[in-house]
């Protein structure tokens, strides 16, 4: 995104972590670390920053979700399947503003066709905290729809933290 490595990395594990603090199953403990490590990206690096690695891992997560389904088969098209059923169940979330919405599906269309997504967000302007939170809710049902297309829960939390854990790895 913008400062370099280690901020991409920081930004992105806060935006990750925003899944965690949403998902009910998360334990005490992991929700305790997982907020730490968001406070303290906000403080180092601003909330836009985490912002935009959630509107990063959007876009890596749609992509995923359209090109990587096992052999083709029940494929997800991303305007009549992906889209409208991440759309649908916002309201599922009380703090989700519908006014967000159209930004938020014009991540998922930029996603769908490819593009980054985070550069076609900036255009925009800075990221509101309302849209922001869209934007996590976005993540974790986009999360959810993986997992449950993999038949177990927590599938793509597990690849994240081993994601997280070798980025680090890296750089230590």
């Amino acid at each position: 995104m913008t400062d370099g490595g280690v901020v991409v990395d920081e930004a992105i594990r806060a935006a990750w972590d925003s899944y965690s603090l949403l998902d009910k199953r998360t334990s005490p403990k992991e929700r305790q670390q997982a907020q730490q490590r968001v406070d303290a990206a906000l403080d180092a690096h601003g909330r836009a920053e985490v912002s935009r690695g959630t509107v990063f891992l959007v876009g890596v997560l749609t992509g995923y979700l359209i090109t990587e389904q096992s052999d083709g088969e029940d494929r997800l098209d991303p305007l009549s399947d992906l889209i409208p059923a991440v759309i649908r169940r916002l309201p599922t979330f009380e703090m989700a503003d519908p006014t967000q919405v159209p930004m938020v599906t014009g991540v998922l269309m930029a996603a769908a066709m490819g593009m980054d997504t985070v550069a076609w967000r900036d255009q925009f302007g800075q990221i509101s905290p309302k849209e922001a939170l869209v934007h996590s809710f976005v993540l974790w049902l986009l999360a959810d729809l993986f997992d449950s297309m993999t038949e177990r829960h927590g599938t793509l939390d597990q690849l994240m933290r081993q994601t997280f854990e070798a980025m680090a790895a890296e750089q230590g």
